[in-house]
């Protein structure tokens, strides 16, 4: 079965980073393209970034370009979201999604909070 799996939040003070990894299984990685969302409190859940699937091409939210990086390896089945500069209005649950035949797969979310 497909599974996603976030991993790499945490508490970190404005302008630090942090990456975050998302590693699957259940599909063959290489032949998808891929998302990292993000949804904060009370908010609703946006796109922050897309990789095609050699990882080729890329496109991020205005409100992350030029401080967030995705990036994929397609030999470790992984997905990667490099953040820098981090603001707390950052601060969300962060998720992966691929689409597979016109069905949207999630992981669970791994939580990042920006604060001093």
């Amino acid at each position: 079965q497909v599974q996603l799996v976030e991993s790499g939040g945490g508490l970190v003070q404005p302008g630090q980073s942090l990456r975050l990894s998302c590693t699957a299984s259940g599909f063959t990685f290489s032949n998808y393209a891929m998302n990292w969302y993000r949804q904060a409190p009370g908010k609703e859940r946006e796109l922050v970034a897309t990789i095609s699937r050699a990882g080729s091409s890329t496109t991020y939210a205005d409100s992350v370009k030029g401080r967030f990086t995705i990036s994929r390896d397609n030999a470790k089945n992984t997905m990667y979201l490099q953040m820098n500069s981090l603001k707390p209005e950052d601060t969300a649950v962060y998720y992966c999604k691929v689409r597979l035949s016109g069905m949207d797969y999630w992981g669970k979310g791994t939580l990042v909070t920006v604060s001093s």
